[in-house]
């Protein structure tokens, strides 16, 4: 009997009112980041790491799509730089008919395949993209929303938590209005403490779950990932290991590099406003005849 007379009572309007206003407070205690009861925060200690660890899940799924999407863009960058020096090679060694143009033709079909290779790590990479981007707009969204109904109901549990400590203080357990009131609001505690007990403890579980999902993920995407990648340096070792196995005791070229320093060598002179006369060739004015006494 009591139990329903309680439940009937916290229907009324102005227990409604008295719990939205005890939500509303705890809330801005936790917005204005007000110290809290150490004793309560401490309890919920298990449950911050594991939101830590979601935090960190949520943050490395968003940076892991942005570096896949660089690398992607700079390995078309890098494919396509290589193919134009290989073609660049080919088209100096048609007009160097010397052992040289050899070494440039066979330079440049190294490249060129080098080119078309590397363009295949955009196969798992796409792939590796694609799974992580599945993953965090179902698995991670599905937890924050577990998650957010997690945080309302510990901020009502809080709230109610402070509805009972403010209750308490004025306590007479003489009065019976006071007790009631006091036995309301510990009914009112004791009920929201189990709905956040079961979201915590659901909270929990699916934040073991997601890590143990991405690492099972990134595992069969990457290992795909590294195969092709060997497969690709092995391909490329070869070909630049037969190059230069054929090439071998050919005269070596030797290039030499003409500085000049424009400072020193190319001011003008500050006198006539005339080039250094090392790289300008002056010539002497000419001499005037001489007369001699008897003309």
């Amino acid at each position: 009997m009591f139990n329903r007379y309680v439940h009937e009572a916290d229907k009324s309007v102005v227990s409604q009112m008295q719990k939205k206003y005890w939500k509303t407070k705890q809330a801005l205690i936790k917005a204005t980041g007000k110290k809290e009861d150490e004793h309560v925060v401490a309890s919920d200690a298990d449950l911050d790491a594991k939101l830590e660890i979601y935090r960190t899940i949520q943050t490395s799924c968003m940076e892991l799509l942005k570096v896949i999407e660089k690398y992607q863009q700079r390995l078309n960058c890098l494919s396509q730089e290589e193919n134009e020096l290989g073609m660049f090679l080919k088209g100096h060694s048609e007009q160097d008919k010397t052992p040289a143009g050899k070494m440039m033709n066979a330079t440049s079909k190294a490249l060129c395949g080098s080119a078309k290779q590397r363009l295949a790590l955009r196969v798992p990479l796409y792939r590796l993209e694609q799974e992580v981007g599945t993953f965090r707009r179902q698995a991670v969204s599905d937890t924050l929303l577990t998650v957010n109904r997690m945080e309302q109901s510990r901020t009502e549990y809080r709230g109610a938590l402070l509805w009972m400590k403010d209750v308490s203080q004025e306590l007479d357990p003489d009065t019976y209005k006071q007790l009631e009131k006091f036995r309301k609001v510990q009914a009112q505690v004791r009920n929201t403490k189990m709905q956040f007990d079961k979201l915590k403890n659901d909270v929990c579980q699916k934040v073991d779950l997601l890590g143990a999902s991405r690492c099972n993920l990134l595992s069969q995407s990457l290992a795909a990932y590294q195969s092709t990648l060997l497969h690709f340096w092995e391909r490329t070792a070869c070909m630049m290991s037969q190059i230069h196995d054929c090439f071998k005791g050919y005269q070596p070229y030797k290039f030499s590099a003409l500085k000049v320093r424009w400072k020193e060598d190319f001011q003008p002179n500050k006198a006539n406003l005339s080039p250094n006369p090392v790289f300008c060739h002056q010539t002497p004015p000419p001499t005037p005849p001489s007369f001699s006494p008897n003309h």
